[in-house]
């Protein structure tokens, strides 16, 4: 027998066959299998080691199997008797082919297979070790639920269910990755997701030609329509909770196996700013707490580079005394503001980025060192001025409030930062003007991401800008399909 496994239907015969699946399996330690003799017929038993219940297996399959005292004529006549009188588990397939095979034995199956039979029972024992249920560590909140999504996809989908009992709540399972054949499901509200997005979804999953989907970012970059545009297009989530949300107003989910992390489709701009908090808490505060927010993301963005400019550009703007305590800190400075600002600001990410990767026995000691001794010792020293250290501290500070953002804050403040310095407030001015016009062309499947500020629409202002009570909330919730059709009139 030669070829490959997904070219191949399920052979008849036992040895054959075992012989075929050891010699593809390339007799690896952890493929399991079990000869019996059920009904007279020469069986066999397969399982991957580490992938299923042992206790399920004794109770779901060898008790019920070893009861069958009948004789039968075929390995067919015995797995129709099985697979119609015997209960050996709730989740059961039959398999054909020689691909289905592999992937439901390393998805936690115990598959039995009987001489002359051309087929094979599989049955779910799923007992793999899997991380139990925890908050989330990214969307920490107040008032919401305090159970976040895990590595399992089964368990997900469980959270999901538990809030939305509908049953227009529809999970769609596929696969995705030439090798690492990696479990996908799409989630979605029958009633309230157009079928055309659904399609297009269905499509650019099953053309992504990644051998592997380890992560969220692995098929992201298939499902947005450009990797030029500044902000996403498709929004991630750790939380059931902010997941239902979107489903109800009319988004796409995917959940991918061994990933805590849910892609959502379409992200709209003003998402990051929201939290699951803000409908707990007073319309007017929330309301107050938003535009705290969006001020948070200018400021995070131009603090550094509005400072330049007018430091170097236009002096005039700037108040007689703090002119006077920017000339005599930047008397003694041996670099230009410019190269000052910069400098600060990839500091600031290099120690980002060691005290994510740093084990966390270690990791406080990069604040103690970054914060401490080496900011200390720079504005000590003259290498670096007082003012330029608190406008950088400022604007990263600021950035805090919006993580989600902090890909596109990291990569606009620099680029500020050179517009200013090469053409004052009118270089902030062009470069925003570009960074706006590459935000509204920014759009996933027909949604702009600017909705429902451009396009216009004002029924979707009620919980953007502001954020209105319940009762005038629940009048027409929001849908994100009104955006596009009211788009295209």
């Amino acid at each position: 027998m030669t070829g490959k496994p997904e070219q191949l239907a399920l052979c008849p015969d036992l040895e054959q066959s075992l012989c075929y699946i050891r010699e593809t399996a390339a007799y690896s330690a952890d493929l399991i299998i079990n000869r019996v003799t059920v009904g007279g017929i020469p069986c066999a038993l397969l399982c991957s080691e580490g992938m299923f219940s042992t206790t399920f297996l004794s109770e779901m399959v060898w008790e019920p199997i070893n009861q069958i005292s009948q004789t039968y004529a075929t390995g067919t006549a015995l797995l129709d008797a099985i697979q119609n009188h015997k209960l050996l588990g709730v989740d059961r397939k039959s398999v054909e082919r020689y691909d289905t095979l592999f992937h439901l034995l390393h998805s936690g199956f115990a598959i039995l297979l009987a001489d002359g039979a051309p087929f094979g029972l599989a049955t779910g024992l799923q007992g793999y070790v899997s991380r139990s249920i925890g908050e989330p560590t990214g969307e920490r909140n107040l008032f919401g639920g305090k159970d976040g999504f895990t590595e399992t996809l089964r368990l997900n989908l469980s959270l999901i269910r538990r809030r939305m009992k509908s049953p227009q709540l529809t999970f769609q399972m596929l696969q995705c990755g030439t090798l690492s054949k990696t479990d996908l499901c799409i989630c979605y509200l029958q009633d309230r997701v157009p079928k055309d997005l659904l399609d297009q979804i269905r499509q650019a999953l099953k053309n992504i030609p990644a051998e592997s989907v380890l992560s969220g970012g692995y098929i992201r970059p298939y499902l947005e329509e450009s990797d030029t545009h500044l902000f996403h297009s498709i929004g991630t989530t750790e939380r059931p909770d902010v997941f239902c949300a979107k489903l109800l107003e009319g988004r796409v989910g995917i959940l991918i196996d061994s990933t805590p992390f849910a892609l959502v489709i379409p992200q709209l701009f003003c998402e990051p700013f929201q939290t699951l908090d803000d409908y707990s808490y007073n319309p007017v505060y929330v309301t107050l707490v938003r535009w705290l927010k969006y001020l948070a993301f200018f400021v995070a963005v131009l603090l550094p580079a509005v400072y330049l400019a007018i430091a170097v550009w236009h002096p005039e703007l700037m108040h007689r005394t703090l002119l006077h305590l920017l000339l005599e800190s930047e008397q003694t400075a041996p670099f230009s503001i410019a190269t000052e600002l910069l400098g600060v600001l990839f500091m600031y990410e290099i120690l980002r980025e060691a005290d994510l990767r740093l084990p966390k026995s270690v990791g406080g000691a990069v604040s103690i060192i970054g914060g401490l001794i080496i900011g200390d010792a720079a504005v000590s020293s003259g290498l670096i001025s007082t003012p330029v250290l608190t406008v950088a501290a400022l604007s990263v500070t600021a950035g805090f409030v919006i993580p989600n953002l902090h890909q596109a804050l990291t990569l606009l403040r620099p680029a500020f930062v050179l517009a200013a310095a090469c053409g004052g407030l009118c270089g902030i001015a062009l470069l925003g003007v570009a960074v706006l016009l590459n935000t509204c062309a920014t759009e996933v499947y027909g949604f702009p991401i600017t909705a429902p500020i451009a396009p216009f629409y004002r029924k979707g202002l009620r919980d953007v800008v502001t954020r209105l009570g319940f009762r005038r909330l629940v009048k027409g919730n929001f849908r994100v399909e009104e955006v596009r059709a009211h788009d295209k009139h």
